[in-house]
């Protein structure tokens, strides 16, 4: 079965572009003008899908958690209840950026916290659903959101591959359309701790689904190694100013940064090629000045019988290639040659091989 991811009116293979999503989540410090600004910068860098963060923070926290103070230099409200609920869009601001993404051509989704939000998302009808990495052992959240038929990316930072496998096998049954992301849950993670190599276990464990790579580091060069591990589906932290109050902004992508990402997964796809080595039409001017041919090393006679010392290569490459040195040695030409003359299969009396045949 080909690997397939449908997200939108898009399907992600491995032989298609890569699937690029901006990670908005709270970088719009809980402004919908400043969030319609990320989504139009997003779509005018090339990326695919635009995604925030929904979350019922009544339904996701304990009480006590919701009630505790939050003294970050990031905070918006003194406890992380508040916090929280400062940033959030409701149903009007989420139908607003849902309308706003379609005039853009970009795809709008989101990641589901807890069940009231995959609700909320679901009366909305949006057009695919996140699970965040502290949510990959939720099952039953796992269950409930594959029940929806709609597009999931599951992200497996901090997990397992039992935890991996785990998700997978609540999900499959339910709904295929499953794209599975390598992630590390630092923000950002040490270089050595991204282990992209699990991309590869995926992409092996995994034959049947799409793998992607959500990416927290804060550089541009990650999910081109990720692309020749096989991920098709990547997710970068976007802003507009890293600078900005927040706890992502830091190790988020600029559009400039964005853009980056969006061409070099491009480049590299149309860069792998086919395998098949052959040589370009564009490399026959550079060779033709840089290799090199059989020529006369001095004047040599008719009838004379060639010996190493009668053979030298240079410049341009108009002739017969060096690698048919030895074939000449010993041979006798029927023809007089100046020095830095072609020697040819002709001269000695020979029919040319078929790769010196003429086209």
């Amino acid at each position: 079965m080909a690997r397939e991811f449908k997200i939108g009116n898009k399907v992600v293979t491995q032989d298609s572009p890569s699937y690029v999503i901006a990670e908005i989540g709270h970088n719009h410090q809980g402004d919908l003008e400043k969030c319609k600004a990320l989504f139009k910068a997003a779509a005018e860098v090339g990326a695919d899908a635009v995604k925030l963060q929904k979350r019922d923070n009544r339904a996701l926290f304990t009480e006590e958690m919701y009630n505790s103070p939050y003294n970050s230099e990031n905070a918006y409200a003194p406890t992380y209840g508040a916090h929280r609920e400062f940033l959030e869009f409701g149903r009007d601001e989420y139908l607003e950026l849902k309308k706003y993404a379609e005039e853009l051509g970009v795809l709008f989704f989101s990641t589901a916290f807890d069940h009231p939000s995959a609700d909320f998302l679901e009366d909305i009808d949006i057009s695919g659903y996140k699970i965040a990495s502290g949510d990959l052992t939720n099952t039953p959240l796992l269950k409930y959101v594959a029940s929806f038929g709609k597009p999931m990316i599951v992200s497996t930072g901090g997990g397992t591959m039992a935890d991996a496998q785990r998700a997978y096998d609540a999900i499959m049954p339910i709904n295929q359309n499953l794209c599975i992301m390598q992630c590390t849950s630092g923000y950002p993670p040490e270089h050595e701790e991204l282990n992209l190599k699990v991309i590869e276990t995926y992409f092996n464990a995994f034959p049947d689904i799409v793998i992607g790579f959500s990416s927290h580091d804060s550089g541009v060069a990650m999910p081109i190694v990720g692309y020749m591990f096989g991920a098709r589906v990547f997710e970068k932290h976007f802003t507009l100013n890293r600078a900005w109050k927040g706890t992502d902004q830091a190790f988020s992508l600029e559009p400039p940064g964005l853009k980056k990402v969006v061409r070099d997964l491009e480049r590299t796809r149309i860069a792998i090629g086919d395998g098949v080595k052959r040589c370009f039409e564009s490399e026959k001017k550079p060779l033709f000045k840089m290799a090199k041919k059989l020529v006369a090393n001095r004047d040599l006679p008719a009838g004379h019988v060639l010996t190493a010392e009668d053979i030298t290569f240079k410049v341009p490459n108009d002739g017969v290639p060096p690698y048919y040195f030895e074939d000449f040695l010993g041979k006798t030409i029927n023809a007089a040659v100046k020095k830095d003359g072609d020697l040819t299969f002709e001269l000695v009396g020979e029919t040319a091989p078929v790769d010196l045949a003429k086209s």
